[in-house]
């Protein structure tokens, strides 16, 4: 319930928006929907993940695949989270047993690895890409206007939102949870840390699949530039910014560095600067933005917020313990 005025809100701001910053909310609402996935699987299962896009990626190119070969583009859309999430159990058997920096470096080497296949293959279009995508239509409906993809957006990040927390206060949930805080403690009490594992990093995969599945049909174009690495490292950014393990976090996290990398863009783009300022810009404050997380608000924004509140509303009463975890652990426990 207490989600419904967040909703109605965002619901309502569509509608005042012009062209440009239609497709600002629709980037941004794609990106909340990857960084839940994201901030889960670093909240909770304490995996450091820089290869997020890469299921953004697949997602993408099998809906686009799909309604190129004459497949209905919602069939399109709706095999493309699940196509994403066989891609992440197929990969994350091998890649889960890694820890820390180690998997950090391997989900990257997959990133590298898809854009070098998809850049080579002929059936993806090769570096030019997809062209000609069309229209997702719903029931016979075309969302042709960048309205309806706002609140197609709209939909698919409160469904993540929904089912993220469905997930965490499930069985499952509490098992991340124990997972997350004390991980040698929750195997030795029977928690198949494996299994769950595998379970949030597919499900991250799912929801990145989404909104790549969305992305296809709201551009019409897909290349492997579409997903660079930097992208990856704008989810990590958003996740940590926000709040790893919480709903909320990545929401505000994906708000405010969207809306940051627009300005820098715009920064960027000025006359008289050079070509290379977007992308020097964009890494030096992200280095700087995570110091700042790290030194003086190590749970991130939200979980920070939410505690004081709780202080502050409760004077003289011990603060409750945070259901979410405080921050990854990627070192801890096999």
């Amino acid at each position: 319930m207490r989600w419904i005025p967040f909703v109605l809100a965002a619901a309502v701001v569509p509608v005042f928006l012009g062209p440009g910053q239609l497709t600002v909310y629709v980037l941004l609402g794609l990106s909340a929907m990857a960084v839940v996935g994201l901030s889960l699987l670093m909240g909770y299962a304490g995996q450091v993940s820089l290869g997020q896009a890469s299921f953004t990626a697949i997602g993408a190119y099998t809906a686009g695949l799909l309604a190129v070969h004459d497949v209905p583009p919602l069939l399109g859309l709706v095999v493309a989270p699940v196509a994403a999430a066989l891609a992440a159990v197929v990969v994350g058997v091998p890649i889960l047993r890694l820890r820390g920096h180690q998997l950090a470096f391997a989900t990257l080497a997959l990133q590298l690895i898809l854009l070098s296949v998809l850049g080579d293959a002929d059936w993806a279009g090769g570096a030019i890409g997809l062209q000609g995508l069309p229209y997702l239509s719903v029931f016979g409906f075309e969302l042709n206007e960048d309205l309806h993809y706002a609140y197609l957006v709209l939909l698919g990040v409160v469904l993540t939102a929904v089912v993220a927390s469905s997930l965490v206060r499930s069985r499952a949930g509490r098992g991340l949870r124990a997972l997350a805080t004390a991980p040698v403690a929750a195997e030795a009490s029977g928690v198949p840390v494996g299994a769950y594992r595998l379970l949030v990093f597919a499900v991250s995969a799912a929801f990145a699949g989404l909104a790549g599945g969305i992305y296809a049909f709201f551009v019409g174009y897909l290349a492997p530039g579409s997903f660079p690495v930097l992208l990856s490292i704008e989810y990590v950014v958003m996740a940590v910014v926000g709040g790893l393990g919480s709903i909320a976090g990545a929401i505000l996290g994906a708000t405010l560095i969207t809306l940051l990398v627009q300005a820098l863009t715009s920064l960027a783009t000025q006359p008289g600067m050079p070509g290379y300022a977007p992308g020097v810009l964009s890494y030096a404050v992200y280095a700087v933005l995570l110091i700042v997380i790290v030194l003086f608000v190590p749970r991130g924004v939200v979980p920070t917020l939410s505690r004081r509140f709780r202080r502050e509303t409760s004077p003289g009463r011990p603060a409750p313990v945070d259901p979410a975890p405080a921050r990854a652990r990627p070192g801890a426990g096999r």
